[in-house]
């Protein structure tokens, strides 16, 4: 790509590993045992091959209490459902499948924390599709409760937001908390392999300054999967959503700050291309004549009367960071969101919000506070 290309107005840095709130460790880890990716293990399709399984002796008997209908067909509310119907069978499958996915999803889980980048996490947000059921949340407790019977002392917990609105919340946090003083929201996209959502997150700055209080105002949803566009055309479809929303701020009276996060698949790089890991999304997003930021910069130039600042970074990231203002009683934290893969991501606190000082690394890896580390010095000068 030409080397004058603007993706960005100094913000930030796209798929940074320094944001204003957290470090982040690592994230998009990829993971193998002798069966292929651990994330296979423990992803939405992985559940309804579980689920599947447990069928399979009903339906040999003609008494499967699901009838015909398959097993990727059936809805999460009907799952629910199930869960505390009449129907005993039926509620013992689904049992029985969360019971088996827990114990896949404790097993990556103690992988993750085994490596470098996860050691000494304290509390794991789970979110994705998955999680927005009372299966997944089922699932959830029990992995923790098979990860603390094996003596390992972490939390976890479900995502806070709806996993859809996690997705655009979070691109709060890739930005510096001034860039919110005197406006009442920002933009946020979040790309996935099927859909594409637009929303406007009103931060709610004034009532909560860590942003526990933001919520998506308005959202728009695409289906990209379904009508199968080529890479610029869908480029073209999402600076429509995005000016829609423009033009839904300015009727209602809502001052939009001039930024725009954008949460998307794969490892980013810092000019904003993409590396790995879009092969879902339509066209080739990895080629080094794509640019996501360039393009919405060239269309979107300016939002207000400033120049837009645009910042993207990893969607399981991003997801995960909406979480910030509820992770500051722990240091090391990490987010796992169960969807078609398993997105991955662990930060580690630079900063609690009641101002304690901000954590750095002595020469054996451990962290301590800056005056800690400060005094120490001076004690051995």
């Amino acid at each position: 790509m030409a080397d004058d290309i603007t993706t960005t107005t100094g913000i930030a840095r796209h798929g940074a590993a320094r944001l204003p709130s957290v470090d982040i460790d690592s994230f998009n880890i990829e993971l193998k045992d002798d069966e292929g990716f651990l994330g296979d293990r423990a992803s939405k399709g992985a559940f309804r091959k579980i689920f599947d399984r447990w069928r399979k002796p009903l339906r040999k008997s003609g008494e499967d209490p699901f009838d015909d209908e398959p097993s990727d067909k059936i809805s999460k509310k009907k799952l629910d459902e199930m869960l505390v119907g009449d129907d005993t069978e039926a509620s013992a499958v689904v049992h029985s499948a969360i019971e088996e996915f827990a114990q896949e999803l404790a097993y990556v889980t103690r992988r993750f924390l085994k490596t470098k980048s996860w050691a000494r996490t304290e509390r794991i947000v789970v979110g994705g599709g998955f999680r927005d059921s009372r299966l997944g949340e089922l699932a959830i407790a029990r992995t923790e409760i098979i990860l603390k019977s094996e003596d390992l002392k972490v939390d976890m917990v479900p995502i806070r937001f709806h996993p859809d609105d996690a997705g655009l919340i979070g691109a709060l946090h890739l930005a510096p908390s001034w860039i919110f003083e005197a406006h009442d929201g920002v933009l946020a996209v979040d790309i996935g392999g099927t859909n594409i959502r637009c929303g406007l997150v009103e931060t709610r700055w004034k009532k909560a300054p860590d942003l526990s209080k933001a919520t998506v105002w308005k959202s728009e949803l695409w289906r990209h999967a379904d009508d199968e566009p080529t890479r610029e055309g869908a480029v073209k479809r999402l600076v429509k959503m995005l000016k829609d929303l423009i033009a839904a701020a300015e009727a209602e009276g809502l001052k939009l700050a001039p930024f725009i996060g954008i949460a998307c698949p794969g490892v980013i790089n810092e000019d904003g291309g993409i590396e790995k890991g879009a092969q879902n999304l339509p066209g080739n997003w990895e080629s080094s004549k794509f640019n996501l930021p360039a393009s919405l910069v060239e269309a979107i130039p300016e939002i207000g009367d400033h120049d837009a600042a645009i910042v993207m970074h990893n969607d399981g990231v991003v997801q995960g960071l909406a979480e910030v203002p509820f992770m500051q009683d722990v240091e090391r934290w990490g987010v796992l969101t169960i969807g078609t893969g398993l997105g991955n991501a662990r930060y580690t606190n630079r900063r609690k919000e009641n101002g304690k000082d901000e954590k750095v690394r002595d020469e054996n890896g451990d962290e301590k506070s800056e005056k800690k580390t400060r005094k120490a010095k001076k004690a051995g000068a």
